[in-house]
């Protein structure tokens, strides 16, 4: 067994287990070339249903910082999405907390023959929703020095919280204002919508063309989880933290 393969394993163990491993080796962390091979190995030994994808990398400040030219997606499975109020476990090796406009788009993309665009998108979109995501790594880690730090950890994703879903419709994705709050302790962070890969709506149309370029399909209607319009907000404490994103509602969840 070669040394990706091993490594693979013990990622997805740790996926699977919800367990802390050393860090991988440097190389696939500093090439997103390698990061990428890892992510997509690692998925494909994950038996469970994939519902969605997420972009992640999608600050662009954050993006020339780390001298990289686009974000990437990652696979998301049904484990790592829960509904509104349901509690995450945090650790040390937790990176914070986000929070993103989410789409739920509709099987029938897969059959487009087109590039997916912003003409066309609209009609594969059936709901909206925003959705918490903690971040994180299963490894002995701390801070992101390389895009491919999260990239070669399943994305970085710890869970996933989504809030009412409500039905498309078109409005101004690059102007919502959101803020995620825990009043417990008093933290309150305000975001824009527009720190994400210029609009959620943009980053949703990245995942889809790279959906298309990779070959990806699904037999089902599957989430896209944009990015962060909050960064990565440090968990400052326990408790019940509030995401609010104009015109798509609430959603919260409980971190313990």
């Amino acid at each position: 067994m070669n040394s990706l393969n091993k490594l693979s394993n013990k990622l997805v163990n740790a996926f699977l287990q919800n367990k802390i491993i050393s860090p991988v080796p440097l190389k696939y962390a500093k090439s997103m070339k390698e990061a990428q091979k890892l992510r997509r190995l690692c998925e494909s030994k994950i038996s469970k249903p994939v519902v969605g994808f997420k972009a992640a990398g999608t600050g662009i400040p954050v993006l020339k910082k780390l001298g990289e030219k686009e974000p990437f997606y990652a696979s998301i499975f049904q484990q790592n999405v829960l509904k509104s109020g349901k509690s995450v476990r945090v650790n040390k090796y937790t990176l914070g907390i986000e929070l993103e406009v989410a789409y739920l788009v509709k099987k029938k993309f897969f059959e487009l023959k087109k590039k997916i665009n912003f003409k066309n998108i609209h009609q594969f979109i059936s709901h909206m929703m925003p959705a918490i995501e903690v971040v994180g790594y299963r490894q002995r880690k701390k801070g992101i020095k390389y895009l491919g730090d999260l990239c070669s950890d399943f994305g970085a994703n710890v869970k996933f919280v989504i809030g009412k879903k409500t039905k498309y419709k078109k409005i101004n994705f690059a102007n919502l204002t959101s803020n995620i709050v825990n009043k417990k302790i008093k933290q309150s962070v305000n975001g824009h919508s527009n720190t994400v890969y210029i609009s959620p709506l943009n980053s949703l149309r990245f995942v889809l063309s790279k959906l298309q370029k990779d070959k990806v399909k699904l037999n089902k209607s599957f989430y896209v989880f944009t990015g962060s319009t909050v960064g990565v907000t440090p968990i400052l404490g326990k408790g019940f933290y509030q995401g609010r994103i104009d015109k798509l509602g609430s959603v919260k969840a409980m971190i313990r």
